[in-house]
């Protein structure tokens, strides 16, 4: 951290001294090594000039004017630092002077002024093209970058002018050491402050994009989800505790319909529908990507929705860090190694459902109510290849 610290220096211009004999003083400034020099105005006979003590010497009515004046001039320098630092404004060299001059500083856009930005405009769009949750993704992403602005250069704020590659090395580096995030969490927080970024060029306050050069690592993710056989272990173990069967079976119901936990938190009677077929479809809309999400219920989803459908309510509440501890348990007793959440009921009706049952990849990607198929493929393809690898084992017994 850095505390930034003003010098105000008098020095004569020995080489512009005139013929009465006298030369210009001229007052010199640095901020965090920064020069500033502009002339007072006032001349001296360098004979009569102190450099130590700052002053013309001996005291008498001239000298003692000129003293008095670059008093003044150190001292309105001070009070025009000290109000920069009030504002709470990232400020140079030059704005010290401009305050000093009485004139308007240049406003330079900074880097919360961009989030302020971009997070407004989102704001409005909550329920049109984005959620809440995902705003307040980049109220987090925000806090961190002030809080590393803070610790790196112990200001409030940042000029966007003075945005470079290694502010962003920097600030990835105190993610990781200083705050110790996994790298998933690094990864979506050097996403977001991008997007930012990326805005602010769209809009001419940064010439250059600083991430033009930056490789944001993004981490492997390992698809974890239920195998035939642990799925079939799972529906035919009856748990002595209510509780822990109640989230048996509403993690089963979201391994036979593929619902996030907050479609299944959510879940209505007015939400299942009787749809062209004549089977009863969950019809809903997805809170993450606002896109409709449309699946038909299997058997073996109808038979818990028998269990515990009402009026009111179709799945009994119970909050994702519950269910999730619930779940720790579930999988000690049937002997599950993997570490269960509630997403890897998700994942089950993907894999294990869908892609393992030769269900198109096009269509799990409908069903999984994915924006794009993209990113179901990114997501499933080495299921993909083993579900292929398994087909060609038959087919190379065929052929022998």
């Amino acid at each position: 951290m850095t505390t930034m610290k003003l010098s105000i220096l008098f020095l004569l211009r020995r080489n512009k001294i005139n013929l009465k004999g006298v030369c210009p003083i001229e007052c010199r400034i640095t901020l965090d090594k920064k020069r500033k020099p502009f002339s007072s105005g006032l001349f001296i006979n360098p004979n009569f000039w102190n450099a130590s003590k700052q002053k013309a010497i001996p005291r008498d009515t001239e000298h003692t004017q000129i003293n008095t004046q670059l008093s003044l001039i150190k001292q309105e320098l001070n009070q025009a630092f000290l109000l920069l630092q009030i504002q709470a404004k990232d400020f140079n060299v030059d704005d010290i002077y401009s305050q000093y001059k009485g004139e308007n500083i240049k406003q330079d856009k900074t880097v919360m002024e961009m989030f302020n930005l971009y997070i407004n405009k989102q704001e409005k769009l909550i329920g049109i093209s984005t959620t809440q949750g995902s705003v307040s993704k980049f109220h987090q992403t925000k806090a961190h970058v002030k809080n590393f602005i803070k610790w790196k250069f112990n200001r409030s704020d940042f000029l966007l002018q003075n945005l470079k590659m290694s502010f962003i090395n920097e600030f990835e580096y105190y993610l990781k050491a200083e705050k110790q995030f996994e790298q998933n969490t690094i990864h979506k927080t050097l996403q977001r402050f991008k997007q930012i970024i990326k805005q602010t060029v769209g809009l001419d306050f940064l010439d250059k994009d600083p991430f033009l050069l930056h490789k944001n690592k993004k981490p492997k993710k390992q698809i974890i989800f239920l195998t035939t056989e642990e799925l079939c272990s799972l529906e035919n173990h009856q748990f002595a505790s209510a509780r822990l069967q109640q989230v048996a079976d509403m993690f089963i119901f979201c391994c036979y319909t593929g619902l996030a936990y907050t479609e299944m938190a959510n879940l209505q009677p007015k939400d299942l529908v009787v749809n062209f077929d004549k089977n009863i479809w969950i019809n809903i809309t997805r809170q993450k990507t606002t896109r409709t999400y449309s699946v038909p219920l299997l058997d073996k989803a109808k038979i818990i929705l028998g269990k515990y459908k009402n009026d009111y309510q179709i799945l009994p509440l119970i909050s994702n860090q519950k269910f999730n501890a619930y779940l720790k348990e579930i999988a000690d007793i049937i002997g599950i190694s993997k570490k269960l959440t509630h997403h890897t009921a998700r994942k089950t009706f993907a894999s294990t459902i869908l892609l393992y049952n030769d269900v198109p990849m096009e269509i799990v990607s409908e069903l999984l109510g994915h924006s794009e198929i993209g990113i179901t493929q990114a997501h499933y393809a080495k299921v993909v290849q083993r579900k292929v690898s398994e087909q060609m084992d038959k087919l190379n017994i065929k052929l022998s």
